[in-house]
């Protein structure tokens, strides 16, 4: 019987405090679109983003410190007249709101060549037994050797499930279907895994509410059997205004390290994970953003808030395609000499494919382009998914052809693929416009004196094709073509910054 917080309670793909994001967006394009900056618009913006956070269901005493803190650091009457007031403002409540996301307290860091013990506590129902199973996916891809220890005996079926999310991602595990007290499995299974050398040992605990006071001391007795390096508190998005009492009662019973906030592709308000950070002054190190193994993401504030206004994610795209080992260095040379000599196939069309897909589900990725926050990408995942399953019914011959396909072949592939043969005919489009858009690209780089794997000079109106046809909602909510040239620019920006100076 899986916990009910192990399932998402939405899987629109909406990032959490999507809502509250726009909002605060659209309080700073007011007040950027202001002819004059003073105390009034000043005031007009903080009671805009105060009251989005409350609606989010921040604390309201940490609404009320946002407020006076913007106050304090921006004064509008004393800044001289040259100073850009907008910037300064806009960049105030991005360190405001990251300031309430970061307590400026180191997470612990497992090593490697020790035994790390950690310990997850946190409500019944947030999805600590998956959180678990997916923290340790995590660590055992960074190299580490990973056990989980099953000290729930209190939930009836918390241990077949430990066993089954294990045996799926390949993790040893230990459990008792008889034994019942849960600091002697756990002693029993840290003390096992210890004499094998792993390195991160996870004790997954009972679910608890603050109201038992039976249950936090069987909490308090594993951690006496276990000293853990590092307590979690695994809290839900979507607890609402509660999340700050509950924290407050885990911090006073054990010494929690650091914060995991799941079920954030859900539509819940997200506020209260705020609340959490302030409550037990630790650091959110890890988020859930969906039901699969691979929905479990580091956390970094700056980048956080940053997608949170539609701003982009670019380092954080980075860090996606290096953890999935894409490695465009190596691979575009090869992908351009082929468009060159215009022997671009479907094979490469499928390359490039199953390289986006490893970055994990494509709402996650999107979301990391400025101004994409919040739209939903699902159906143009399945797209995606659609034209592997065409591509997969694909002779070696067909696959590598540069000349089209016939009308017998496309009804072959619809047939061997269970697809309608237009849906063929919809890849064969996309795979027509994408080897036009990169060739165009390679063209005009060459006239500009650049390499073939600049894609940054592509035709805005050869893009704007290309994400109509994968998400007809996406050039709307950029604001059409001028918004996508601007998302374009601001990538472009933000990849310098991330390379550095030129030496």
């Amino acid at each position: 019987a899986p916990e009910p917080g192990d399932c998402p309670s939405s899987n629109s793909g909406a990032m959490v405090l999507a809502d509250l994001g726009s909002k605060v967006a659209v309080a700073l394009r007011k007040m950027t679109q202001a002819p004059i900056v003073d105390a009034n618009v000043l005031n007009e913006m903080l009671t805009e983003i105060c009251k989005a956070l409350l609606q989010a269901d921040v604390n309201v005493a940490q609404v009320k410190h946002l407020r006076e803190s913007i106050k304090k650091n921006v004064d509008i009457e004393s800044l001289a007249s040259g100073m850009n007031k907008r910037k300064m403002l806009e960049q105030a409540v991005c360190n405001e709101l990251c300031g309430m996301l970061d307590p400026g307290r180191e997470p612990y860091q497992p090593k490697k060549k020790r035994a790390n013990v950690i310990m997850f506590v946190g409500l019944q129902g947030a999805g600590k037994t998956t959180t678990c199973t997916k923290y340790a996916h995590m660590y055992k891809r960074k190299g580490f050797k990973c056990a989980l220890v099953c000290a729930d005996t209190f939930r009836a079926g918390a241990f077949d499930q430990l066993k089954q999310n294990c045996t799926k991602a390949k993790i040893p595990f230990y459990g008792s279907y008889t034994e019942t007290d849960p600091a002697q499995i756990a002693a029993e299974g840290v003390g096992k895994f210890r004499e094998e050398a792993y390195e991160i040992i996870i004790v997954d605990t009972s679910g608890r509410h603050m109201q038992e006071a039976a249950l936090f001391e069987e909490m308090e007795q594993v951690s006496d059997a276990v000293q853990p390096d590092e307590v979690i508190f695994v809290m839900d998005s979507s607890i609402g205004q509660a999340a700050h009492e509950q924290a407050v009662a885990f911090k006073k019973k054990v010494a929690v390290g650091s914060v995991i906030i799941t079920k954030l592709d859900g539509h819940a308000k997200g506020g209260g994970a705020l609340s959490a950070v302030a409550a037990t002054g630790a650091p959110i190190t890890h988020v859930g953003t969906g039901e699969h193994i691979e929905d479990f993401e580091e956390f970094e504030a700056s980048s956080f808030v940053s997608r949170m206004l539609g701003k982009g994610n670019i380092a954080g795209l980075m860090e996606k395609m290096k953890a999935a080992d894409v490695d465009l260095e190596k691979q575009a040379p090869e992908m351009m000499k082929r468009l060159t000599t215009g022997n671009w196939t479907l094979r490469d069309m499928r390359e490039q494919f199953q390289a986006v897909l490893k970055m994990g589900p494509l709402s996650n990725i999107m979301n990391q382009f400025p101004g994409m926050s919040g739209l939903d990408f699902h159906e143009s995942g399945a797209r995606i998914k659609k034209w592997l399953t065409m591509m997969d019914s694909m002779t070696n011959a067909e696959l590598d052809d540069t000349k089209g396909l016939s009308q017998t072949r496309v009804l072959r592939i619809a047939r061997g693929s269970g697809h309608h043969p237009l849906e063929v005919v919809e890849l064969l489009d996309q795979f027509k416009l994408m080897a036009t858009t990169m060739q165009r690209t390679m063209k005009k780089n060459k006239k500009m004196g650049k390499g073939g794997t600049d894609l940054h000079n592509m035709d805005a109106a050869t893009v704007a094709q290309m994400m109509h046809k994968m998400n007809p909602q996406m050039l709307a909510h950029l604001g059409g073509q001028a918004g996508l040239e601007s998302m374009m620019a601001e990538m472009e920006k933000e990849e310098k910054k991330l390379k550095g100076p030129k030496k």
